[in-house]
This record gives structure tokens, C-alpha cells and sequence, in this order.
């Protein structure tokens, strides 16, 4: 069994890209707040990094500058993982409805979809899959750190599981 060692991303900032204006996945360039910095710093002093052997973090830059800050600092070898990636809040890629309304029929059917869904959201159970197949390429080591995005760690844990920012959750798969 392997223990996965679960990080969201720090606090992260979206101005540049809103400036910018970036839609759709352009939003997910948005980088780390410098509270952010901070909290990804004082998060990679924890000693539950102890005898880690890798750092497998989501593409997105919130969570590759998060896992960078803590590779920095720990000196434990970083690499990334396409499919820890946010949860899509839509699967055509056409973004022509509000993200957010999409996180909250998401929140509200529990990540079910059916025949009332109108946005085109990610399922949980296919967030899950994704996840937990993304993870299995992992389970050769017997510690491995993953710094991803809160709605992806909680397939691991729960659904309503909401996870502060550089917040750590454990699991054993």
C-alpha cells in the first residue's frame, strides 16, 4: 500500500488572467497570492514529508508553483501529472455558461449528473476514475506527496470535503 500524501494549492490569485481576459481553461494560468508563497513555504517545513520519495502535482500553475515551492525547499524530486487537474466544470470546452453556476448544480446533485443537469460538469465518479487511475502509476513508492485542487481530493477522502488552502489530507490506496 502506498500513502498518499494529499496538498491543495495555496491561496492563488486571478487578476492577471481576468485582465487579461482569459476565459475558460486561461483561468487555470492564475498564479499563487504571495500569502499563497507563504503558505506553500511553511507547509513544506511539515515533517509528515519525512522519507517521501516523489512530488506528483496537478498542470495547472496554482498547484505546479505550490508543488515547486515545496520541492525548493524539501529537495524531494518533482514531476506532473496531466490528470490530477481541477474538475471540469465543462466537458465540451465551449464555456458558454457561468463556471460557477456549474460548481454550484455540481455541489447541489452531489456531483450526479441527470436529466436536469444543464451544465456539462464533470461527474464525480468520473473526477474519481481519473484520479484514482492517475494515482495508481504511483503505487510503486511507498510515500508520495500529490499537490492538487480541493474537489480533486475529495474523491480520495469525501465528497463535501472542503480543504483549506496548502491543507493536507492522508490516504493509504
Amino acid at each position: 500500500m502506498t500513502k498518499f500524501i494529499l496538498v491543495r494549492h495555496g491561496e492563488p490569485r486571478y487578476d492577471e488572467v481576468l485582465e487579461r481576459r482569459y476565459f475558460g481553461m486561461g483561468y487555470d494560468l492564475g498564479k499563487l497570492t504571495d500569502l499563497g508563497v507563504k503558505q506553500a513555504e511553511e507547509r513544506a517545513e511539515d515533517p509528515i514529508f519525512k522519507d517521501a520519495e516523489i512530488i506528483v502535482s496537478s498542470p495547472y500553475t496554482r498547484a505546479l508553483q505550490t508543488a515547486s515551492i515545496i520541492s525548493r525547499i524539501t529537495g524531494i524530486p518533482l514531476t506532473v501529472e496531466n490528470d490530477l487537474h481541477e474538475w471540469m466544470p465543462d466537458t465540451t470546452f465551449k464555456f458558454e455558461l457561468n463556471a460557477g453556476n456549474a460548481f454550484d448544480e455540481y455541489v447541489e446533485s452531489k456531483g450526479v449528473r441527470n436529466e436536469s443537469t444543464v451544465y456539462h460538469w464533470e461527474s464525480y465518479e468520473h473526477l474519481k476514475k481519473r484520479v484514482r487511475l492517475a494515482l495508481s502509476k504511483y503505487q510503486n513508492h511507498k510515500k508520495v506527496i500529490v499537490v492538487c485542487h480541493g474537489v480533486v481530493i475529495s474523491t480520495l477522502t469525501r465528497f463535501n470535503d472542503m480543504i483549506e488552502h496548502c491543507g493536507v489530507r492522508e490516504v493509504t490506496l
